[in-house]
């Protein structure tokens, strides 16, 4: 059974600082409740080939896996996926501008679970989505209660 789980969120800041802060992962722990470690295995800045390891804690379980950027169109999109690990994934930004100071942020992230994982398939869709909501509303906050975000 596959996960795909959607999410959006209107945030008011213009679609480039929210873009350019969203699509650092050196960003991702301020604004991912679950994601403790954020470590580049190649050099920044973001582009299709980055590989950055991440370690989360989501549903009891300490995660750890490394997606590889495999589109990014700055300011519109980045598409990031992983084969790794159990439940392999692929994580998408898109970014729209609302008006000139808002902008609609989508994340999506779907892919096929195995093994055990694949029986908790309907369970860990619910708390992914309600994950990626309340991410969601904290990268909102965080954009826009700080001047320098994304700056």
């Amino acid at each position: 059974m596959s996960v795909d789980v959607q999410v959006a969120q209107t945030i008011d800041r213009p679609v480039d600082t929210v873009a350019g802060y969203a699509a650092d992962p050196s960003n991702v722990p301020n604004w991912y409740r679950r994601i403790r470690t954020v470590d580049w295995t190649t050099d920044p800045p973001v582009a299709v080939g980055s590989r950055i390891a991440f370690e989360a804690h989501f549903m009891g379980k300490r995660l750890v896996y490394t997606y590889e950027v495999v589109e990014f169109v700055p300011g519109a999109a980045l598409t990031m996926t992983t084969a790794e690990g159990p439940f392999p994934m692929t994580t998408e930004y898109r970014w729209s501008p609302v008006d000139i100071d808002r902008t609609r942020m989508t994340l999506r992230n779907f892919g096929e679970p195995t093994g055990f994982s694949r029986l908790t398939a309907p369970i860990m869709a619910f708390a992914m989505r309600r994950a990626m909501k309340q991410d969601l509303r904290r990268l909102a906050t965080v954009l826009e209660h700080t001047d320098t975000a994304g700056t």
